[in-house]
């Protein structure tokens, strides 16, 4: 292990002088970010490394939870209104990846700033009544995305520990909850400690192979003996849409690692051009999202599990095989999306606290207790499918959804003449329908939550 040399988005920790020709003054077009490949960083991910990353971050537990999702929308309502969130939400990543570029011209950055950083420099820039409130979006922004990513982890915890016991069960091997959480823990936090993105593209890889042939083994069984699609419902009741908007809101959980990734590759203009890392990518991602969770709500109906796995025959070698491959895969990705909550919190605390001889030591002991942190929360959930609804509808539609388009709306506000008429349409109507369904999706997880909770252990 050694001391992240790149930070949250892939900067180098080297100074050099403004004046340096290896580092010259960029401005704002696709030369800029060419001209930044150029600095030497031997830490800088190619197109491939970058694309699987990308993958690997909206390649979760939330693609096996899309058979629950489509349930909760219907056979066909559900593939389109799938397609539907899935460009909308690629759509307000481009919004943060321009708004981002915006920024970095206007403050004559090196690079491009994050997430949070982006959205303060927007109300900076902004309608003077807004500059106030600069800071204080920026601390909401990394509050909803430290959430939103140690959610994730909660519900990595929760997939391989329900996946396995059911594998030890079959077995019969006779192990207790804890105990299966705690052998979970351990490759989870020897990976959660490596500190550098680059180093991290290994565990991606076998990850995303991992979660690629499990997926393909899941196909083979839930397109054996289809029934008929009359048998299903092809449209949804109003009251169980919201459970189907927020476990789609949390499957397209990659938004907080975009800057990051592009910031992290040698070409940063390779992620974000049409051909690009991001388009081709999330393209991908959808089509894996809408055919899986169709064929999943087709095969097994109402009774479709929160992850597809559990649905799965329990006496076939080749089944139990996939719950082993899809648990390796999701327990390699716990350190991607652990990765970018860290980088949030690690900087403040290792301000306040120290140890300031020793930060790579501080470091780890933060990591590890924060691993700790997300292990105790998974204990306590009590159901996999409505957790994921939540973290969806709570967390990751305030960031895919809300913030994009808002600070689209902020950056572009010209004096009294606005931003104009059809931007103001579009992201507005963006914001609405994404309010609308971070209140009624929270709302009726939360409810379902309690209940389950109230329900008696049989």
């Amino acid at each position: 292990m050694e001391i992240a040399e790149t930070s949250l988005n892939g900067r180098s920790t080297d100074k050099r002088d403004p004046e340096d020709p290896i580092n010259p003054k960029k401005d704002d077009n696709d030369g800029a970010d060419n001209v930044a490949a150029e600095a030497p960083n031997s830490h800088a991910m190619s197109y491939l490394e970058t694309i699987v990353h990308v993958f690997k971050g909206n390649i979760g537990p939330g693609l096996f939870a899309m058979g629950d999702a489509m349930k909760n929308a219907g056979l066909i309502l559900g593939p389109i209104l799938t397609i539907i969130i899935g460009i909308v939400c690629v759509h307000c990543q481009h919004i943060l990846l321009q708004c981002s570029k915006k920024m970095r011209t206007k403050t004559n950055s090196d690079e491009y700033p994050d997430f949070a950083r982006t959205v303060e420099l927007c109300f900076e820039n902004g309608p003077p009544r807004l500059r106030q409130w600069s800071r204080t979006m920026r601390i909401i922004v990394n509050v909803f995305l430290c959430v939103t990513q140690l959610g994730f982890c909660c519900v990595y915890f929760v997939f391989v520990s329900t996946n396995l016991q059911q594998i030890w069960t079959e077995y019969g091997i006779i192990i207790n909850d804890y105990l299966n959480y705690l052998i979970i823990c351990i490759p989870i936090l020897l990976t959660s400690l490596i500190t550098n993105l680059k180093f991290l593209a290994p565990c991606s890889v076998i990850a995303s192979a991992c979660m690629l042939i499990g997926t393909g083994i899941t196909l083979y069984f839930s397109v054996d003996n289809l029934p008929s699609p009359s048998e299903r419902n092809f449209v949804s009741t109003w009251e169980q849409l919201p459970l189907f908007f927020g476990t789609t809101l949390f499957a397209f959980e990659g938004i907080s690692l975009v800057l990051p990734l592009q910031n992290a590759m040698k070409v940063p203009r390779n992620f974000h051009r049409p051909a690009g890392v991001l388009n081709v990518g999330m393209v991908f991602v959808t089509f894996l999202f809408t055919g899986l969770g169709f064929l999943g709500y087709l095969k097994y109906g109402e009774h479709v599990e929160g992850s597809l796995t559990l649905n799965l025959p329990k006496d076939i070698p080749l089944a139990q095989s996939v719950k082993l491959l899809i648990s390796l895969g999701v327990l390699l990705g716990y350190a991607l999306q652990f990765f970018i909550a860290i980088q949030i919190m690690w900087p403040g605390i290792q301000g306040k606290f120290g140890p300031r001889n020793y930060p790579l030591v501080g470091e780890f002991i933060f990591r590890t207790f924060m691993v700790l942190v997300t292990l105790a929360i998974a204990m306590t959930v009590p159901k996999l499918s409505l957790f994921i609804s939540l973290n969806g509808a709570l967390c990751s539609t305030a960031l895919a959804l809300v913030f994009p388009p808002f600070i689209e709306l902020v950056v572009n506000w010209e004096g009294s003449k606005g931003p104009g008429a059809t931007k103001l349409l579009k992201n507005v109507c963006i914001m609405v329908i994404a309010l609308l369904g971070f209140v009624t999706g929270s709302y009726e997880s939360l409810a379902q939550i309690i209940r389950a909770f109230s329900q008696p252990t049989p």
